[in-house]
């Protein structure tokens, strides 16, 4: 591996992977593109095809995830704007109307994700839908956006962790990285010799923890025991793994005047959430989710959601002569 990088180059060097001018974006007819956007772009698109392939699987109906999308990916962009303005004010304050400028970034991925389950929430009591089953097959989409998703955080040289020496330490030329961005720890394996830092890709982490997620629930989902709970295994997986990876982030959000992460504190509440009331669900101190039993989940499911209504939903659950 060289030890002088060029400003687009990225390393991976215990993998021996060392990459040429990787473009942040590219121009069509004079306008810029940021691969980031597309990459988020695609991972939308794909995580809306999996939903929908999904209802279609379970006989629901897929053009209602095709329309729902539609509020969903526009309010889930709002939010999670507005998540990271919110807890990064300080870099906005003097200069309010840059709220508005998204293509010099800030978004963060747990104010659209909270924006997407208030959104399906409103939109299934709208349409008179079973609105865990909704969630249920909605999060499956959601965390295949995710995984793609992350990886325009590569391609902007971003969200990225402290120095490390490890197997997967990934190396930034630091003219193209943000200065805010490099802790003190790594500034102390600079020298004069080298023009990168070498630091933990936590978006990398990330992208293969959903990605374990997903393949879990894939593997789990024919055995679900009531609705709701497949969106109780994403809020607690991806809150298990995203506390865990956020303690090593150069670039995270803090609760006004402490040094508290907010996102790794919310994802530790909601993985404790999760697992409460999946607990509570399944020894039925939740009043109205019956656990389904062994093999009669699928067809107590289907009951649930031929039901015009949650409440339908939970009869079809109770009625004896289908236990």
């Amino acid at each position: 591996m060289p030890e002088l990088m060029q400003a687009g180059d990225i390393a991976f060097p215990h993998l021996g992977i060392y990459l040429e001018n990787v473009p942040k974006s590219f121009t069509v007819f004079g306008l810029s593109i940021a691969l980031y956007g597309c990459i988020i772009a695609c991972g939308m698109i794909a995580g809306v095809c999996v939903a929908a392939r999904e209802a279609s699987l379970t006989g629901q109906d897929p053009e209602k995830y095709w329309d729902f999308s539609l509020y969903a990916i526009l309010l889930s962009v709002l939010g999670a704007r507005v998540y990271y303005v919110i807890f990064a004010w300080e870099y906005y304050k003097d200069d309010p109307l840059s709220v508005f400028n998204l293509r010099g970034g800030g978004l963060a991925i747990y104010g659209g994700v909270l924006t997407a389950f208030i959104t399906a929430f409103v939109y299934t009591r709208l349409h008179r839908m079973p609105p865990l089953l909704f969630v249920d097959t909605g999060v499956q989409g959601l965390l295949v956006g995710q995984i793609i998703g992350r990886w325009g955080n590569f391609t902007n040289r971003e969200a990225f962790g402290q120095y490390t020496d490890g197997l997967f330490a990934m190396r930034l030329p630091v003219e193209a990285v943000r200065a805010a961005d490099i802790s003190d720890s790594i500034r102390a394996h600079l020298s004069d010799t080298v023009n990168y830092i070498q630091v933990h890709p936590t978006f990398l982490y990330e992208s293969l923890w959903n990605a374990g997620v997903f393949l879990s629930i894939q593997l789990y989902k024919r055995h679900k025991r009531f609705d709701g709970e497949i969106a109780l295994l994403y809020l607690g997986g991806y809150g298990l793994g995203r506390f865990l990876i956020e303690s090593l982030r150069t670039d995270q959000l803090k609760l006004p005047h402490t040094q508290l992460p907010v996102s790794q504190l919310l994802a530790a509440a909601l993985f404790v959430l999760a697992l409460t009331l999946d607990i509570a669900a399944r020894s039925g101190v939740l009043r109205g989710i019956a656990p389904l039993r062994g093999t009669q989940t699928e067809e107590l499911s289907t009951s649930a959601r031929c039901a015009s209504s949650p409440s339908e939903s939970m009869e079809a659950q109770e009625e004896p002569e289908r236990e």
